[in-house]
Formats: structure tokens, sequence, C-alpha cells
């Protein structure tokens, strides 16, 4: 048992990987917050770090010991060290065993119960949390209160898929949904706090089922739609879904609901059938595609975005030039791309014929600059366009101001503005990560 220390009155949350580790680490701050704390001023130092993990990556765990080394600080000291998130879930005890400064191991399904465990720490007792429960922690949270103008709500959570690299059917569990009376008041709570875009998260958000307020069963389509029916909520988006939960309603709210944006991330992961079924993806390439023409023929305009992973155990060659030619054919307006990582644990971590580390850095590089090309020339097409843009924040110029675009695109303008405001602009110019615009 560890000595007692003094109770933590200031904190930091620092949160790795998804929106949905984004939206935890802001619900872990609220907990300790409405416990009395303060969130430490920038530049100062914490008397609580709490480092919420992501477990998707290679490497993710030794990272987790690398940031825990650099809170030591220069007299010695460390503040009281909590690790939350999926590193925690999938090596909990190791994590005790081999960070003595660590105090609290908490798991994503189990951060409710940070406060009590950050007493028990202060009080001298190390403390490991990483059951499942359903839906206990969401009961638990604080309401919401002030919000930034865009704001993530997680409607859904874990994955029954078993896509076999990866390892969040382990880390997050089975798949969950949230109630939808929960749901459509803490969206309301997230808008009277200033939120004008909300976007739902989940694992495959576009699985959230639930009976609405008249008792009928609705998937996604019908919480976006009751979510819309707020007058002070102006934007919708939802992120990350599998091809093979978008429904009809859903691909028909695309071309309905206003409020629902024109952008979609629907991850592919690779071009090719062969390495599809060796991921255990459940759809092939023409699936996928025919299913991306029925979105378009609702909603021309959508942008469109995806992942992809290179070098996944015995892929060829041919079969990687099969995921550049649908990138062609998609022409994505952005996209994300990572190199095969094997995950404890999980089936492809075990499968034959790995790819070496040098080919798959070749094929990153050719996918990616096949990525940029297409986010490049899609920002460049914008240009003419007059769109309404939210304003986020300031800019890093006297009088800039920086918001996005309903294809979720950066966009720059000067001019009388303020935060959480939309105005309209006309795309004057593009670069490969951003537009700049003249007010209209």
């Amino acid at each position: 048992m560890s000595s007692a220390a003094p109770s933590p009155k200031t904190f930091r949350v620092k949160s790795f990987g998804c929106q949905m580790n984004v939206y935890d680490g802001e619900r872990m701050a609220e907990l300790l917050a409405a416990e009395g704390m303060s969130a430490a001023a920038e530049g100062d130092d914490a008397d609580l770090v709490v480092l919420n993990t992501c477990h998707i990556r290679e490497k993710a765990t030794e990272k987790v010991y690398s940031d825990i080394g650099r809170l030591r600080r220069d007299d010695g000291s460390a503040p009281l060290i909590a690790v939350a998130g999926c590193v925690a879930q999938a090596e909990g005890e190791e994590i005790m065993a081999r960070a003595p400064s660590v105090k609290v191991v908490v798991g994503p399904q189990s951060y409710h119960r940070l406060p009590e465990m950050v007493a028990d720490a202060a009080a001298g007792k190390r403390a490991t949390e990483t059951d499942m429960p359903a839906e206990a922690k969401f009961a638990a949270l604080p309401k919401r209160r002030k919000s930034a103008p865009t704001a993530f709500l997680t409607v859904q959570e874990g994955c029954d898929k078993f896509c076999t690299y990866c390892v969040v059917p382990y880390t997050r569990g089975a798949e969950i949904s949230r109630p939808f009376a929960d749901l459509v008041e803490e969206a309301k709570l997230l808008v009277a706090g200033g939120a004008r875009e909300i976007t739902l998260l989940g694992q495959n958000v576009n699985a959230w089922t639930g009976e609405d307020d008249k008792g009928r069963t609705v998937g996604l389509d019908g919480l976006a739609r009751a979510l819309a029916a707020n007058p002070d909520l102006l934007r919708i988006r939802y992120t990350t879904s599998h091809p093979n939960d978008m429904t009809d309603g859903l691909i028909a709210a695309h071309g309905e609901l206003e409020k629902l944006m024109p952008f979609l991330h629907l991850p592919v992961q690779a071009g090719n059938d062969r390495v599809l079924k060796a991921m255990n993806r459940s759809h092939t390439v023409d699936s996928y595609m025919a299913l991306l023409e029925r979105i378009r023929a609702v909603r021309p305009d959508i942008a469109l975005s995806g992942d992809f992973i290179v070098g996944f155990p015995g892929e060829t060659d041919t079969e990687f030039e099969d995921t550049l030619r649908l990138v062609e054919q998609v022409a994505y307006a952005q996209a994300f791309s990572f190199k095969y990582s094997p995950r404890p644990g999980t089936p492809a971590a075990t499968m034959p014929d790995h790819v070496s580390a040098s080919v798959m850095d070749e094929r990153l590089q050719r996918l990616q600059a096949a990525i940029n090309r297409d986010q490049l020339a899609f920002n460049k097409d914008s240009v003419g366009k007059t769109c309404d843009v939210l304003v986020e924040r300031r800019g890093k110029h006297r009088g800039q101001w920086l918001g996005k675009s309903p294809w979720l695109q950066s966009v720059h303008f000067t001019g009388d503005a303020d935060i959480g405001q939309m105005v309209t602009v006309e795309l004057v110019d593009a670069g490969p990560n951003s537009l700049s615009g003249r007010l209209v």
C-alpha cells in the first residue's frame, strides 16, 4: 500500500486517439470538476494527470510508459497519475506492476468511478477497475453544461463485428446503444450550453437503435430527425460507420434532413475482396461501391472519407494495386491510412505471411500520395462555392476566424464574426488542408 498524499485540487486530462476518447476525456473532466477540482491552467503543473489512452496502434502501451516518465517534475516529484482508456482496459494489472507512480487504472466502461478511485489513491490505496457494466457510467455522469460550438455525443459503444485486426471488441466490449430519451436530453443540454453542431459518436455509430418517445423502434436516422427538431441545433454529423449498418432510412435521411451534413466517414479498409474477407469485413468492393452510388444518388454533393490499412498479412502487390484503384474511383475528400500493426489477442496477429516494414512503408507513401491528390482536388473544386461556415475559434492572424464548411473542410476568413456564429462565406482559395473564404 502507498503512503497517503494530499487530495488533488487541480487536474489535467490528456486524451489520445479517436473522437470517442475526446468525449470520454470531457466527461472525466466534468466528473472531477463536480468534485470541486479545477482544470490546471496551461503551463501549470497539475496535482492529478489522467492519461486517457488509445490501444489501436502498435506500441501504444510503450507510449503510455513514456508519457508516465515525462510527468516526473524537475524536483523529482510527480503528480497523482491515473491511466484510463483502452490501454488501461487491456493492460490494467501490467501497468500497476510496471509503473509504481500510477495510482489509478480505469477502463473506458468504468471511468464514472474515477473520483472515488482518486480519493482512494490520495488515501494511499492504488486501484484498478476494468469491469464492463452495460450502461452504468452514463447514468452516473454529471449533466452537461457549457459547450463549445461543436460537441461530441457518444450514442453507441462497443463492436460486434470482430474484424481480425481490431482490438476494440476486447477493450470496449459488445455493442450497446444508449437510450433515445437520454440522448435527446443530453443533446438538449449541449445546445443550451452553446453547441450548434453535434457529432454523434460510436465504434459502429450507425448500428445505434432504440425506442423513440412514441415507443417505435428507430435507427440512427430516427435519432437524427429527433435531434434536428431542436431549432437551436444547426448541424448534425456522425462517425464512425460500418458499411453493413448503412440502412435505407439513414441513406434517405441524407437526402431529406437539411441539418444532416453532406459528409460521411465510411471505412472500407482495403480494395481487394480476398483481403477484405481475411479482415472479416463482411462487405466486398462491389457492395461498397454500390452503397456509395446509392448515397450519392440522394446527396450528390456528399464528401466521402474512409480508412485504409496497408500491408495486412498476406497482402500482395497486386492486391494493394486494387486498393489504389478503389481510391481513384471514389475520389475521397479525405481519408486516413495506416500500416498494419499486430494487436495482441487478435486473429490477424497469428496469421502467416506478414508484410515487411519496408514494403508497408512504400505502399503507405503511394496510398497517401493518392489520398492527398484527391483531397486537394476536392478542395479546389470547392472554390467559387458559397456556403455556411460555423465559426469555431479565432485564427492565427489578427481579425481571422476559423470554422468548418458543411463538408468538414477547415475554412479561414477575416471580418466581423463571433465564435458559435453561422456565417455565409464564399470560398476563394484552396490548399491541401484548408480553404480561405470571403464573408458574403
